[in-house]
Parts: structure tokens; C-alpha cells; sequence
């Protein structure tokens, strides 16, 4: 493949709901361009794009992954998105990185949950916006009720800039509302249409339909407003810039239709491509992050092969035999083969040898990538995703995407002992593939935990490191990790005398304990006078009690937000030693929690919840029934944000339910906020299943 510059390279991603038909589309564009040899199929896992094995089983897009066609004089880079709600963060991954969004919905269908959030996640990065309706060739494909379902949710500046001619098994052509021209196809066949009259029985509607996208464009422009009052049109050569700019500036979203699987306008949508969405050129320039820049202003650089060379890495994959794939764009400058850069986010030199750029899996060396490329790189030492690097002369570092917390935790364990050393590499190898995966261990709990955006999330996770990495688990819901406290105080001694023949063990302490706030955890206070303890058992009465408080009391969870008071105790010059006063203060520990009304505490957390404006309300009871308390609510475009303080426990199947509720329209994040006692009754349930589950660990041990 050639090399390309600026001007002539269109940077461009799929996006939209699942089962709208994303990949089948590229699949034709990529066919009727001659990249490919045939139509490639999800269903049969013949598709460039869709070549990971977990992809083929389910039939669905799981990760980004890139594509490009050569279409007339211009180079077309494709990002095809996943489009299921617990994937779709990979199509915000790329979005810094392309010039628009083809915003992909199913001919019947209509507007569904993810091409909402993919709009929204547009609108955020002000990402220009191109509509296909696909699958027009479906039973029920109905081009009236979708352009009513696109206008609805995204306001009268989604304009169609072409008619589908025929619909279902019908469907035979579109026409052309710019250049007045209509196009025929055959259903299946190689993708390019042929020029025809417009049908009769549609001219009306067409006219109309012309009339209507010449006044919207001229709306924004008083010359061109003028022109239009005195012609009563706009001429081709006027219009067809003019609507280019419209777009480039977010003012209008022009619709277009197709069918993938026929193979019915894949060469419209490059022509309109290659027409209306923005060249990397056309762009002022690209922001660097603040911190960069010695003065504290942040640094800018221009889309074009005269400035410094700096690249984004946008996405990182895991090969079997190549290694990490890093996958970038080139902001600026010219990236040449064998080159050494900076990486300005790790403070390492990477030399990028055998650059290419991605067709599918598929790798094609390049010896140079101009300004606005996109482009990939295998066996990077440091390198990950949202890195930046570039000549280490002119330091630019380029905002990371900000992503949303994961939604749903288990806990994971590996079957056997092999499984266990393979675990943590094989995970870590995912993790650099996959922004929204966390995996750690819970410090009280002490199991490891794995998160992610919901249930199908993880057990993708799971079928890879049993397929690549031969390692399998299994997964239960994690821990909640309760503690305990004091609500009293108590006075109490604790002795621990024992005569074996010979030395004997004897200590002696007497303790004050009290409640401390929450979050002061644990201190303790020597208030000892006179000797009645020498120093150097004072350690050891402390370490007793801090033992016995982290084996917990009424549940056996640790014991926080208390202090002790020593205040007296004895000790004998032969039989007393450190054992003997740590035994002393665990006694006393127990002692004093008798006295100091115990009692068990739950980690709450702060959640945020966005839903469409309709469920609030029953999103809201839920919450109340979660024993949740709401903190505030906002409104932000259609949406309703609610944030409240709910109970851990009460959230562990959350993302589940959620979805169920919402019908996927709902998201949510939550951290961590403090921790509150637990009512009583649930008490209970909490100190016998924890006496059942000792009652287990004792029996194994008989």
C-alpha cells in the first residue's frame, strides 16, 4: 500500500448497537474496494475485522480493530467498534483518534440503547457524525419510521442525504439528494452501483426531500441563505463543501442507507466519506496535556508532516506469536521505520521497528506514516495504551480517555497449583489489552478479585485465559469485608498464669478501651507508673491485643476504631516473658469486648447512576429498597443522574440488575465512601453465617 498524507486520509469509526450490522458493513465496503477476495460474514467468522476466536463463538464484536480501504485518490482508516453495552468502552478508546463517527442503526430498529451512549460519548469529544441505516433490506426496514426515531432522539439537524429506493427484499438502489442521481444494485452483488433514473413514482419525494437539506445547510451561512432565496437552490458545486463544513462543525448529521449483508451502498458510504467527514489536515490543532509544558500553558501541535513526530497510542493487543500490538495514530510530524522515540508518559526510549498499518490481524509493513496515519507497531518494551511518544526534543503529552469504573467484582481462584502460578501473567497480558479490567487482591479479604463491566465481561475474560494462557478458575461473589467496633467502653483485667514444672508462664495487664471515631482505626495508650509493668513488655501486650482485634469478635472480621488505655497489671521476674503478656492482652482484648457493646460495620458506597429520564423513578424505589440513601439528582440531556450512599452488600449483583431494569440504558459507578453499622437484624444473619463458616473450616481440619 501507498504511503498517504494528511489531506488524503479520512479517519473513521463504526459505531452503534449491537446486531445493527457494523461489521458486515466494513466487510462491504472492504469487498468493493478490492481489499478483500470476497463478502466476509459474522455468522460463518469470515469477517476482517471479527478474527478473535471468542468474537467467531459468540457472533459479536468484543474489541476495536482496524481496517483501511484505498477508494479513489484517498486512504480510508476504519476502527470498527464493538456495539454490546459491556464492550462499548472500546468505541470511546478510539475516538481521540479519528475525525468521525459513522453511526451505524438497523433499518428496523431504529435508535437503540448504545447508539444513544455512542452519541453522547460523540458529542464529549465533539466527533463529527455520519448516520447509516443498514440492514434495509430486513423484513420490516422502514426508512420513514427511522429518520422519525433519529430526529427524536437527536434533534431536527439529522438531515437524510439520500433515499433508499425499494425496502426489504426490495430494496434495489438509493438516490443521491446532493447530486441528483440514483444508483441501482443487485442484492449480493459486487457492491458498486450503477447510474440510473430517478424512479418516477419517487420524484416528488426526492425534490422534496432536496429542497428541505438545501434550506438546512443554508441556514448557517448568510451568503449561502441569499443564494438560495434568489435561485431557490444551491448549485452542486456550492452545496457539496458547504455541507462538508456543516458537518466538520457538528451542525448537521446527514443519513445515508445500505444494506451490508446485500452489499447495497458500501460504495455511497465511502464516497460520502471521502466527500464530508474531515481530513486529520482540516483540524487547528490537537491539545497536549498542561503538565507538560515548562510555563504551564499546554502545548498544541498541528496535524502535519512539518512539526516534531508525536503519536498516540490508542490500543494495545496481546499476540500469541507477535507480542504486544500497539496500535497509534501519528498527531504530527513523519514516523519513518526504525525510529527511536521518547515515550513523554513512562520516561523510557522505544525504537519502533517494522511499522504497518492493520488489516484486521492481518500486519502490512510500511517504511514511513505522515501526519494523521494510523498505524501499528509490535514488541514495545514500556509502551501502553494512552502512552504518548515523540521526538524527545519537543516533549507533548496527549490526554488519556477518562473511563467510568468497572460495575461488577468476583472473586477468582484458580483450579490447581499450575493454574495459580499462571493466573497473575496471564491476567496482567489481558489487563494491557482491556481498559475497563481491574484484577487486585482485597487486603482484608485476602482474595483476589477481577472487575469489569458486567457478568458477559468477565466470562469473555475467563474463556481467553483458558484458551491463550491454558489457565482456569473459577469464579464466586467476592467477600463483603465487614468490620467490627465498639459502641462502650469497658475496664477489665486480663491474666495469664500457667505452671508447667520448671519456668512458669505469668502476665498481667489491666486495660481501658473506648470508641474512637470512624476511620481512627486503632491506638494505644501507655499510661503505666511506677514499673508495675517493665517497658519492655509493653510491645508485647500491644501486639496481643492488635492480633486478637484482627481475628474480629463477633464474626471474626477485624476490629477498628478503638483505643486501649493501659493503665496497670504485675508481672514475676522468673515466669513472665513476651508470650506471656501477649497472651495477657488477648485475654483482656476479649474481656473488654464483652463489655463495650460490639458491633459490626458494613463498607457503604457512594453510586452514581445515569438513566434515561423515564426510569428514575423506579430506579429510585430500588435504591430505597437496596437501603440506600439518596443523595441528589441531576438532569444532563435527557438523562437523570441520581447519587445516593448504598451498602456494598446491596450492590454486589447491581450491574445485573440494572441492566434488567433499564433495558441497558442504564450505567453507574461507584467507590467507596465509609464505612456504617450494620441494623441488627442483618447482624445476625452476618455472625451465624460466619459461625457456620468456622464450624466448616474445623471440621476440614478434623
Amino acid at each position: 500500500m501507498k504511503v498517504y498524507s494528511g489531506e488524503n486520509i479520512r479517519n473513521v469509526a463504526i459505531v452503534g448497537h449491537g446486531h445493527a450490522g457494523k461489521t458486515t458493513l466494513l466487510s462491504a465496503m472492504l469487498y468493493t474496494a478490492g481489499a478483500t477476495p470476497r463478502l466476509g460474514r459474522v455468522d460463518d467468522g469470515s469477517t476482517t475485522t471479527d478474527y478473535d476466536e471468542e468474537e467467531i463463538a459468540r457472533k459479536m464484536s468484543i474489541a476495536a480493530s482496524a481496517a483501511c480501504v484505498e477508494w479513489g485518490k484517498t486512504k480510508i482508516n476504519v476502527i470498527d467498534t464493538p456495539g454490546f453495552n459491556m464492550f462499548v468502552h472500546e468505541a470511546k478508546m478510539v475516538l481521540p483518534v479519528v475525525d468521525a463517527a459513522i453511526v451505524v442503526v438497523d433499518g428496523v430498529a431504529g435508535v437503540e440503547v448504545v447508539t444513544q451512549r455512542v452519541w453522547n460519548d460523540c458529542e464529549e469529544y465533539k466527533t463529527p457524525r455520519l448516520i447509516v441505516v443498514n440492514r434495509m433490506d430486513r423484513d420490516r426496514a422502514n426508512a420513514e419510521r427511522v429518520l422519525e426515531s433519529l430526529i427524536n432522539a437527536f434533534g431536527r439537524n439529522v438531515i437524510p442525504i439520500e433515499l433508499p429506493i425499494g425496502s426489504e427484499k426490495n430494496l434495489t438502489g438509493v438516490v443521491d439528494l446532493v447530486r441528483m442521481k440514483a444508483y441501482s444494485y443487485e442484492l449480493g452483488g459486487n457492491g458498486k452501483g450503477k447510474e440510473m433514473e430517478i424512479p418516477a413514482n419517487m420524484r416528488g419525494q426526492v425534490q422534496e426531500s432536496h429542497e428541505q437539506l438545501v434550506e438546512l445547510v443554508a441556514e448557517g451561512d448568510d451568503k449561502l441563505m441569499e443564494e438560495f432565496f434568489e435561485k431557490g437552490t444551491i448549485p452542486e458545486e456550492d452545496l457539496i463543501p458547504a455541507l462538508h463544513n456543516a458537518i466538520r462543525e457538528d451542525k448537521l448529521f446527514p443519513v445515508i442507507f445500505s444494506s451490508g449483508l446485500g452489499n447495497v451502498g458500501a460504495d455511497r458510504v465511502m464516497d460520502f466519506i471521502v466527500d464530508y467527514t474531515p481530513a486529520p489536515s482540516e483540524h487547528e490543532w490537537v491539545q497536549g496535556e498542561p503538565a507538560t509544558s515548562g510555563n504551564g500553558d499546554a502545548p498544541k501541535r498541528h496535524e502535519t508532516d512539518a512539526e516534531p513526530v508525536s503519536l498516540y497510542v490508542f490500543k494495545t493487543v496481546s499476540d500469541a506469536f507477535a507480542g504486544r500490538i500497539s496500535y497509534f495514530k501519528v498527531f504530527s510530524g513523519v514516523l519513518k521505520n526504525e525510529s527511536t522515540m521518547q515515550n513523554f508518559s513512562r520516561g523510557s526510549t522505544e525504537k519502533l521497528s517494522h511499522i504497518s498499518i492493520m488489516q484486521g490481524k492481518t500486519a502490512v509493513p510500511v517504511t514511513e506514516l505522515h501526519a494523521g496515519d494510523i498505524g501499528a507497531v509490535a514488541k514495545l518494551k514500556d509502551t501502553l495504551t494512552g502512552d504518548t511518544l515523540g521526538d524527545k526534543a519537543a516533549p507533548i503529552q496527549y490526554p488519556r480517555v477518562k473511563l467510568s469504573e468497572p460495575a461488577i467484582t468476583f472473586a477468582i481462584e484458580p483450579k490447581s497449583r499450575a493454574d495459580e502460578d499462571k493466573l497473575g501473567p496471564g491476567i496482567h497480558k489481558l489487563m494491557e489489552e482491556d481498559a475497563m479490567l481491574r484484577f487486585f487482591r482485597d487486603a482484608q479479604t485476602q482474595e483476589f478479585l477481577i472487575a469489569g463491566t458486567g457478568q458477559q465481561h468477565i466470562e469473555v475474560v475467563v474463556a481467553k485465559l483458558k484458551k491463550r494462557y491454558h489457565t482456569e478458575v473459577v469464579l464466586k461473589a467476592p467477600k463483603v469485608p465487614y468490620r467490627e467496633t465498639i459502641r462502650g467502653k469497658a475496664d477489665v483485667q486480663g491474666r495469664h498464669k500457667k505452671q508447667t514444672g520448671g519456668h512458669g508462664q505469668y502476665g498481667d495487664c489491666k486495660i481501658k478501651m473506648e470508641p474512637m471515631p470512624r476511620g481512627g482505626q486503632f491506638e494505644f495508650v501507655n499510661d503505666i507508673f511506677g514499673g508495675a509493668i517493665p517497658k519492655n513488655y509493653i510491645p508485647a501486650i500491644e501486639k496481643g491485643i492488635k492480633d486478637a482485634a484482627g481475628r474480629g469478635y463477633l464474626a471474626g472480621y477485624p476490629v477498628v476504631d478503638f483505643r486501649v488505655i493501659l493503665y496497670d497489671g504485675s508481672y514475676h521476674d522468673v515466669d513472665s516473658n513476651d508470650m506471656s503478656f501477649q497472651m495477657a492482652g488477648r485475654i483482656a482484648f476479649r474481656k473488654a469486648m464483652e463489655q463495650a457493646k460490639p458491633t459490626i460495620l458494613e463498607p457503604v458506597m457512594h453510586v452514581e447512576i445515569t438513566i434515561p429520564d423515564d426510569f428514575a423513578g423506579s430506579i429510585m424505589g430500588d435504591l430505597n429498597s437496596r437501603r440506600g440513601r439518596i443523595q441528589g439528582m441531576d438532569n444532563k440531556g435527557g438523562n437523570t443522574i441520581v447519587k445516593a450512599e448504598v451498602p456494598m452488600a446491596e450492590m454486589l449483583t447491581y450491574g445485573v440488575d440494572l441492566t434488567s431494569m433499564t433495558q441497558g440504558r442504564g450505567s453507574f459507578n461507584m467507590e467507596m465512601h465509609h464505612y456504617d453499622t450494620v441494623p441488627g437484624q442483618l447482624q445476625e444473619k452476618i455472625i451465624e453465617k460466619a459461625k457456620a463458616a468456622r464450624g466448616d473450616v474445623k471440621e476440614e481440619e478434623e
